[in-house]
């Protein structure tokens, strides 16, 4: 379904569930909240969780919608966990002020509001009108400017009728905290002697003495910007040469240089926008939109960026002053391969040896790595859905969200295994994983000290760099495996009929001035389950046929739309993409559903 709706069938009156979630509510002072108590005001839900890249664009689109509609919108992220450690109230807590959420957050670890709205997929946004109706679903990315159009006509509506009540909203700020750094990403051992870490919560990158404490500079001011003296949650840091450092510039989608003798910034890629299917995705750096960097590496003489919010790996060649994309093809998941066909799934750690460029795949709980060749190799892991802490033979092992690694003296790397607060070691002579340390909090990156024979990791939960002498027998931990929490959809055997539903927001229509504005690409783990269907195309509809033999998996859809402004008299129209890729598990079943509607933008009634 990809037509456009008028305002009224897209406003089906569907009274919204309650809000519910064990796990309390968060930014409200301490006070609960009913659907009874925000009669009156525009409701936006975002179901998020905080491991989701795509998550975090949202919370970053949000932003202006907030600020604007502050006396009429309530914005309330519904924090529903895929990863264990994400149902851990403490981590809820964390990732609220880590990511500057500054409106109220339901904590539902056991996915009870999630399943009350029917979401399938992180991220969600559902609106909800003053009278207390559903009128609007979103999946995925790029759906800001439709969901301010709709405030705007709820405003008008609910003005008119009397029905709006305007004032100040729940949210309540909490009480900061004063530490030296706050949610320190990635470090990044200077020629000095000295520690550069990138201080994400607070915008800023910190030089500390080589004790690891002392601070010695700040650089940057401190606010959100993109300006000469601005970072936006910065990550990633290298050495391109003794005096200047690269940095992942997250949320600017850029690469900045600080020149370490005088502290300026200096962008070397990225527009400050973000990078949308259809724009370059390579050519001139300044010229080119990235999408999250998160981490940086240098390697056979390039900058290597993790492009967490693609799913890729590009290069940044500092003679040319060019960027491309050198693995991954925009598909999230663990496929292996030469670069232009593999897939990876939020890359988040680098790390370079003569041979080989390390990789944290995060969200495949995963470590990979590139040949010198540009293919790419799973060291350990097996997809998006299996993560634990589990030592071992490597195909056995797992992970649970790493977010860095390390390569270490001898050949073997050190994981930053970020959600099993454990660092974990990989050693490709003998293919065994084991564990170095744990209680750690969160850590996110480690380096080598050079000197001290020691290993410092950021505890970015703890808000410190931590030191551990590597010790010569690593230490032991019970095996723990998991799967994600979310129930398996219950289908049919033989044909599925696969409905993606997209309607284009009012006062929108499809562009299909250069064809197709569509696009359908569907996949399978095991690729077994899918005896038709799979592959790419532009119709959102789609007949699958599961292969009877193979009684469970998962589905991995994704989907993007292209709507313009649909005004005549308007030469140049704006343009919107809105996408979203979805993992279903799906388990054969009799009696089971025979048709699986994914929504895109729009409405479809809970089964």
């Amino acid at each position: 379904m990809n037509d456009s709706a008028p305002a009224a069938a897209r406003r089906a009156r569907v009274r919204a569930p309650e809000l519910i979630g064990e796990g309390g509510w968060l930014n409200t002072g301490g006070k609960e909240y009913t659907l009874a108590d925000l009669r009156g005001r525009i409701v936006v839900l975002d179901f998020w969780t905080f491991c989701c890249i795509n998550c975090l664009h949202v919370l970053d689109e949000l932003r202006e919608l907030e600020e604007k509609h502050r006396d009429t919108v309530v914005i309330i992220g519904v924090h529903s966990p895929k990863f264990v450690h994400e149902a851990e109230h403490e981590a809820v807590v964390d990732a609220v002020e880590r990511y500057g959420v500054e409106h109220p957050v339901l904590d539902d670890p056991e996915l009870a509001t999630w399943k009350q709205y029917a979401v399938r997929a992180w991220p969600t946004l559902v609106v909800i009108d003053p009278e207390g109706y559903v009128v609007a679903q979103h999946a995925g990315e790029g759906h800001a400017h439709a969901i301010a159009t709709l405030v705007e006509e709820l405003e008008a509506e609910h003005e008119a009728k009397g029905t709006l009540h305007r004032g100040e909203g729940p949210y309540v700020a909490p009480e900061p905290v004063a530490t030296d750094l706050r949610f320190p990403g990635k470090a990044l051992l200077l020629p000095s002697g000295n520690f550069l870490v990138s201080d994400t919560t607070r915008h800023q990158l910190v030089e500390l003495a080589a004790d690891g404490e002392s601070v010695v500079r700040r650089i940057g001011s401190g606010e959100r910007g993109f300006g000469p003296e601005s970072f936006n949650e910065p990550q990633g840091l290298a050495l391109l040469d003794e005096n200047t450092v690269v940095v992942a510039d997250t949320v600017n989608h850029a690469l900045r240089a600080v020149d370490l003798a005088s502290g300026a910034i200096s962008t070397l890629a990225g527009t400050g926008k973000q990078w949308w299917q259809g724009t370059p995705n390579s050519g001139p750096a300044l010229e080119v939109d990235l999408s999250s960097p998160w981490d940086v590496a240098v390697f056979g003489g390039k900058v290597w960026i993790a492009m967490a919010g693609v799913h890729q790996l590009w290069t940044y060649d500092p003679r040319a002053g060019t960027v491309e994309v050198a693995a991954g093809t925009t598909n999230e998941g663990l496929v292996d391969g030469p670069g232009a066909e593999a897939w990876f799934a939020q890359p988040s750690g680098l790390a370079a040896t003569e041979e080989r460029l390390w990789v944290a795949d995060s969200e495949t709980s995963a470590l990979r790595y590139v040949d010198t060749e540009g293919a790419v190799h799973t060291a350990v892991g097996t997809g998006l859905f299996d993560f634990g802490h589990r030592d071992g033979d490597a195909g056995q092992a797992l992970f649970q969200h790493p977010l860095g690694v390390t390569a270490l003296p001898d050949g073997s790397v050190a994981v930053c295994d970020t959600y099993n607060h454990a660092l974990r070691r990989f050693d490709p002579a003998t293919g065994q994983v084991t564990t170095l340390a744990t209680d750690l909090r969160e850590p996110s990156d480690a380096v080598l000290d050079g000197g001290s024979g020691e290993i410092v990791v950021v505890e970015s939960a703890r808000h410190r760099l931590t030191r551990l002498r590597l010790p010569d027998e690593a230490v032991r931990v019970e095996s723990v495996a998991h799967r994600t929490q979310r129930a398996a959809t219950e289908v049919a055997g033989g044909k599925l009929a696969l409905d993606v539903i997209f309607q284009a927001p009012a006062g929108q229509k499809l562009d299909t001035r250069y064809g197709p504005s569509t696009r359908l690409l569907v996949s399978a783990t095991p690729p077994e389950l899918l005896a038709a269907g799979d592959g790419a195309g532009t119709d959102l509809a789609r007949e699958l046929v599961l292969n009877p033999q193979v009684t469970e998996g998962v589905l991995h859809v994704s989907a993007m739309a292209a709507s313009c402004d649909d005004d005549p008299a308007n030469e140049y129209p704006a343009c919107h993409v809105h996408q979203q890729d979805w993992g279903v598990p799906v388990r054969v079943a009799e009696g089971g559903a025979d048709r699986l509607p994914l929504v895109l933008a729009g409405m479809d009634a809970p089964a």
